[in-house]
């Protein structure tokens, strides 16, 4: 390890510029919201500078660069167009024993200035080590991705109970434990949705359970751990890519995952590595039951484990996610839900298909047609006008009957369909067909599970949408 990271208090102390160009702006502009009191050195000044001058915010100084300016400052940047004067502030930086950045030469340089991260009060430097800046910026970049807003209230939040944990328990143990289920739990995730009285109430009411337990061997004695909670999370259609941030959050918070079988093995990968993986799929005929899965939520919660219920697609379309979470309201589990990006938007999206394309339709319907019996419930007549596009879901099997109630209905035959299979992933295929030759085109092609059927003109669009880092997805003219 060539450089020791380290964090400087600059808060009210003095740090030297040496540049007056743009390079040099930024360079000041970093270190004032660093609270530090900067002096810039230089004879050709930039504007902005001068107008920051001007307002008290800087100090300028207008002239070369002189050995006897090192004498004050806690840090030094060099910042100048000209690599004999960096080279001269270096020298005398390191007579001083200053640390001193040269911008882009790290050979010069003592230190080096970092991508930053700014969650105040909580903040992550990225280096590497002087050799791609630009490395240092693309990484920066996928951890803000990664870090929302919401970690800098998070901080302060368990900031404010560190005092009282304190107090309340005085086992190093058991406050460490505390403060996990506090930056983890239910009061986290009441503080990313901005409720902060709902989180102060969760971390009194945890606070005082775990001082009736005394210490973490009381704890165990009683066998009460924490209260647990469950994220229903959308996985999306099964690029990875389409995971929302806050899914991927709560992947990687999760004790355990329970998952269905729509769920990709790309989306299961981004999980915690330690968490326990629960397969509780649906089979025709086999698979995990409905108050089986609901078992298992209200089991895991109560043994004081953070769930993720992972499920294809959004959990409430078509996921029975209003079942499971009438499931944890009668058992008394805190709960949240993490929408996901439903198969028929991704299938349409994909295959260049756009749902509610004015010229087309004025409306989108996802229905289920893993039955004849529920596609005789509804009324085809707008689909058939061209008035609205349909989506079916789980409807495979029961294509032959789809296009008996679609013509029945007037649409048609040769109005447009698309069989998307396995949309978003790259084994994705699209059938284009149409209604009068649906079931015959899926036979020959052999569509099967998991596969959305879109209907109406809005079809006659469909192309092989190239899905990122996967191969073309193939699209079969029936």
């Amino acid at each position: 390890m060539r450089y020791f990271p380290v964090f400087l208090d600059l808060q009210g102390r003095d740090v030297l510029v040496v540049g007056g160009g743009a390079v040099a702006l930024r360079k000041a502009e970093t270190l004032r919201s660093a609270g530090a009191r900067v002096t810039v050195i230089g004879e050709s000044i930039h504007d902005e500078l001068r107008a920051r001058a001007a307002r008290g915010e800087i100090a300028l100084v207008e002239r070369c660069f002189a050995a006897s300016d090192v004498a004050a400052p806690w840090l030094i940047v060099a910042a100048t167009n000209s690599r004999d004067v960096n080279a001269e502030v270096a020298r005398a930086a390191q007579a001083a024993r200053i640390p001193c950045n040269v911008v882009d030469d790290r050979e010069l340089s003592s230190c080096i200035m970092p991508a930053i991260i700014d969650r105040s009060p909580v903040q992550i430097a990225v280096s590497t080590g002087g050799t791609s800046p630009v490395l240092a910026r693309l990484i920066r970049e996928r951890l803000e991705a990664l870090l929302d807003e919401s970690l800098g209230p998070l901080a302060r939040f368990a900031d404010r109970w560190r005092a009282t944990a304190r107090q309340v328990l005085a086992n190093v143990t058991a406050r460490r434990q505390y403060f996990s289920w506090l930056l983890t739990g239910p009061a986290a995730s009441a503080i990313r949705a901005r409720r902060g009285a709902d989180a102060d109430r969760l971390a009194t009411r945890e606070l005082a359970r775990r001082r009736r337990l005394a210490d973490r061997d009381a704890a165990l004695a009683e066998g009460s751990p924490a209260a647990g909670h469950v994220s229903l999370v959308g996985a999306g259609p099964g690029d990875p890519g389409l995971l929302t941030l806050k899914g991927l959050r709560a992947l990687q918070e999760a004790d355990v995952v329970i998952h269905d079988r729509l769920a990709s093995p790309d989306v299961l990968e981004l999980a915690r590595r330690d968490a326990e993986r629960i397969d509780a799929g649906k089979r025709p005929g086999a698979g995990a039951t409905q108050s089986g899965i609901n078992a298992l939520l209200v089991e895991h919660a109560r043994r004081g484990r953070r769930v993720v219920r992972l499920k294809g697609g959004d959990p409430f379309i078509f996921g029975r996610g209003g079942e499971e979470i009438d499931a944890l309201r009668a058992a008394g589990i805190s709960f949240d839900v993490i929408p996901g990006i439903t198969a028929a938007v991704a299938a349409g999206a994909y295959a260049a298909i756009p749902l509610t394309d004015r010229r087309h339709a004025q409306a989108v319907r996802l229905i289920t047609g893993n039955d004849a019996a529920v596609l005789d419930a509804f009324d085809f007549s707008d689909v058939a006008a061209g008035r609205e596009t349909l989506a079916v879901y789980m409807g495979v099997a029961q294509l032959p009957a789809l296009r008996e109630r679609l013509l029945r209905a007037g649409a048609p035959p040769a109005l447009h369909v698309a069989i998307v299979e396995n949309s978003s992933r790259a084994n994705q295929r699209v059938v284009a067909t149409t209604v009068d030759d649906l079931a015959a085109a899926a036979a020959a092609h052999r569509v099967s599970s998991p596969a959305v059927t879109l209907v109406g003109s809005v079809t006659a669009s469909a192309t092989a949408t190239s899905v990122e880092s996967a191969p073309k997805p193939i699209v079969l003219n029936a």
